[in-house]
């Protein structure tokens, strides 16, 4: 919620109203104002201790999930919510957890629940963007991925502005994708495939001089793989460059001698 304009003069004045006299301004704020005043952000000091039970449940659900130990999170989860049934982040891991063990329904139903419990977890947003998108419900997905992306204190805009991109692509909105992806790395340049694919992008609308530049960093860095050296190498034969060609086939045939883009190298399918 938007602080309304006289709610903000009347907060600056009440900060500096020893210095500035606003005291009058402070006063005059209408009751209505008054009460678009948000709550702190609840911190730990804040929780009761049955939240913070349900808090500690889920950090173990956390480090569960991540080692890869998926039923054990979700007992976890579980109990966290049998403590704290308004526990927003609890449905939003939940939701993780099904998406993980392809219980579509479950994983949808779980992040909407995490929305409805906090309509500003931009992480549940951008979780349910990325779900509605694997079901082509791009419309739906896209109004998701704007509301984790316009929260000013979301930790992760460079991620969803990735996955919008994959998700315009998949839905042929090649301009819209080519504006996510550049979105998306000029927040984060490290990231190999928000490079890949907007070079990929870039490549297939016969932009191949501008796609250069993406693979040229990707493929000079520890991540690269067959097919962002197999991407570089058609880069670079459209551009004329016959020792980068030979310089990244090298290091396709080096480190990757039984993928199928060294064949494909080998056989000359390049267009393929």
């Amino acid at each position: 919620m938007k602080l309304n304009a006289t709610l903000t003069h009347a907060l600056v004045c009440a900060l500096a109203v020893w210095l500035s006299g606003c005291a009058q301004a402070v006063s005059g704020l209408d009751a209505s104002a008054r009460s678009d005043v948000r709550a702190d952000l609840q911190t730990e000091s804040d929780e009761t201790p049955n939240q913070r039970r349900a808090r500690i449940r889920l950090e173990l659900a956390t480090a569960y999930f991540q080692q890869g130990q998926t039923h054990v999170a979700l007992d976890e989860i579980k109990q966290a919510i049998a403590i704290d049934p308004a526990y927003a982040g609890a449905y939003n891991l939940r939701g993780l957890v099904y998406l993980r063990l392809n219980d579509l329904p479950l994983a949808s139903d779980s992040f909407d629940r995490a929305l409805a419990l906090n309509p500003r977890d931009a992480d549940a947003a951008h979780n349910y963007a990325w779900l509605l998108c694997q079901h082509a419900q791009y419309e739906s997905s896209a109004k998701y991925f704007a509301q984790a992306i316009g929260n000013p204190v979301y930790a992760h805009p460079a991620k969803s502005w990735m996955a919008q991109g994959l998700c315009q692509m998949r839905s042929g909105q090649t301009d819209e994708a080519e504006l996510s992806l550049s979105r998306s790395y000029g927040l984060d340049a490290g990231h190999p495939v928000t490079a890949y694919n907007l070079a990929h992008l870039l490549f297939n609308r016969g932009q191949v001089q501008p796609a250069q530049p993406y693979m040229q960093q990707l493929n000079g860095g520890p991540l690269a793989n067959a097919e962002t050296l197999w991407l570089g190498i058609k880069i670079e034969r459209q551009l004329n460059n016959p020792d980068a060609v030979l310089a990244l086939a090298g290091r396709l045939r080096e480190r990757f001698a039984q993928s199928r883009e060294l064949i494909a190298y080998d056989k000359g399918a390049f267009h393929e």
